[in-house]
């Protein structure tokens, strides 16, 4: 389930490319990595519920907002929120 789960974010992504604007496709490359990363996590240690993903992800992106400026932040939210209602 959680292989589905990141290949399913991760087309959805690649999605975006065509209409997306240059902060939502930044946001998307972002948020490529936290889903990735917390997918090989949850994989190496026997993981598959697919709710423990989702909170690993969140608390990533957590742990990293002072990398981002408040407004890079707020875009990362909103593609991610986008990505969660649509999945």
């Amino acid at each position: 389930m959680i292989i589905e789960f990141e290949e399913k974010m991760l087309n959805m992504i690649d999605e975006l490319y065509s209409t997306a604007t240059e902060d939502e496709l930044f946001a998307g490359g972002y948020l490529r990595g936290h889903i990735s990363l917390s997918a090989a996590d949850c994989e190496e240690q026997g993981i598959t519920d697919v709710d423990v993903l989702k909170q690993r992800i969140e608390a990533s992106l957590h742990e990293t907002r002072s990398e981002l400026s408040p407004k890079d932040r707020q875009i990362v939210q909103q593609v991610w929120q986008d990505l969660l209602r649509r999945g």
